[in-house]
């Protein structure tokens, strides 16, 4: 068996392109593997200019060019290894959380040299706090998430032109296009676990991605004192993904305090592990008081380190495509009627493996009295039914 080694360019690459001309910096942030160092050599291969130059400070030898207190010296390091500061420069910095110090030194840089740079971090939290406070005004963020459907048949190489809508989908094309969109969800979206082609390969990939991760991120980064109480947390949430968080209840099934749930929880979203969505409300106080449901990263590690039903890895699929398209909420009463998701407080959006006419007539009601114009079932099996699209469309 053989893995696929092409490379693609990501659907996020167009929208960064405007702005690689501009003296801002550029932050791409995402959880690891997902491809940030190769989109930030595809944007050095494709800038025209020989004044650039590459770091991964994640090898402790490139941190070290970084870690002087007298920021000219970091100048002459830089001249030293080819820089040239006469003209524009580029220097691409991967894996910025790993120098603590690094937004100051870019805000220097950039100040006073007019330095291009190009970074990346799995620390949502390092970027958006630390480089908020020395760069404002001075950056670009963008976030990168594992491979969309239709980034995943483009590695792939598969010929499928998707339709815009359901109305396009006939019973063939569907059972054809369904056939990798069931492949796409069993084993998600890194671009390592897509590349690789057999299910054996797939699933190694997956254990060293999580592997990698609680490594990095937990052991390293994270710096926490109880490593096996934040696992068995990620274990939990993976077996209950798309449900509510309920602090007390995990802090008792993990045997920690309420607190330090909270702090895992912070941080699991901060490297992209989880992501968390509030529910839907006219009312923003309202939204803050009731608790966030959670979802995973990818539905490949849900799939592999748990044993959730198809409907729920369906849901964490269908979840994942809503957020590249943007702000997503739930929606649920006292009563326990509710919508899946709302996307930008327009869309209503609820997730079925088999939809059909009635649970497109009760999400209608529900999105009428919501004042959503817009509404869709979201069914996995084929229905050729009025406001019912699938899953692969999204």
């Amino acid at each position: 068996m053989y893995s696929i080694t092409m490379i693609i360019k990501r659907e996020i690459y167009p929208k960064i392109e405007k702005f690689i001309k501009q003296p801002e910096a550029i932050v791409i942030t995402g959880m690891r593997r997902v491809g940030k160092t190769t989109l930030l050599k595809q944007i050095m291969e494709d800038i025209e200019s020989d004044n650039k130059i590459f770091f991964d400070l994640e090898n402790p030898v490139n941190r070290k060019i970084f870690e002087e207190g007298d920021y000219e010296k970091i100048v002459d390091n830089l001249k030293a290894l080819g820089l040239r500061g006469k003209e524009r420069g580029y220097v691409f910095l991967d894996e910025i959380q790993f120098v603590k110090n690094l937004p100051s030194i870019v805000k220097y840089l950039y100040d006073y040299y007019k330095i291009k740079f190009i970074l990346s971090g799995s620390s949502s939290f390092y970027i958006k706090n630390l480089f908020s406070e020395s760069l404002s005004g001075r950056k670009y963020i963008f976030e990168l998430h594992p491979f969309t459907f239709k980034e995943f048949l483009k590695l792939k190489e598969v010929d499928l032109m998707l339709p815009k809508t359901a109305r396009g989908i006939t019973v063939a094309l569907f059972e054809k296009i369904d056939r990798f969109y069931d492949e796409y969800i069993r084993y998600g979206g890194f671009p390592g676990v897509v590349a690789k082609d057999s299910a054996e390969e797939k699933k190694m990939m997956l254990e060293d991605i999580f592997s990698a991760y609680f490594q990095l991120e937990i052991t390293q980064l994270g710096d926490f004192k109880k490593t096996g109480a934040i696992r068995d947390l990620m274990l939990l949430l993976m077996e209950r993904t798309g449900s509510k968080l309920d602090i007390l209840k995990l802090s008792k099934e993990i045997g920690v305090a309420r607190d330090t749930i909270h702090n895992y929880i912070s941080f699991l979203e901060d490297t992209f592990f989880i992501k968390t969505i509030r529910p839907f409300s006219r009312n923003r106080d309202t939204e803050i008081r009731t608790a966030p449901k959670f979802y995973l990263c990818d539905t490949g590690l849900v799939n592999h380190f748990s044993s959730v039903s198809a409907g729920a890895l369906f849901e964490n699929a269908v979840f994942l495509s809503l957020r590249n398209r943007g702000e997503v909420n739930y929606y649920q009463r006292k009563s326990g009627v509710e919508i899946d998701f709302i996307l930008d407080k327009k869309e209503a959006y609820e997730v079925k493996i088999s939809g059909d006419k009635q649970d497109a007539k009760k999400l209608s009601a529900l999105a009428a009295e919501l004042s959503l114009n817009n509404y869709s079932v979201v069914s996995k099996k084929f229905t050729a039914v009025p406001h019912i699209t699938f899953g692969f469309l999204l």
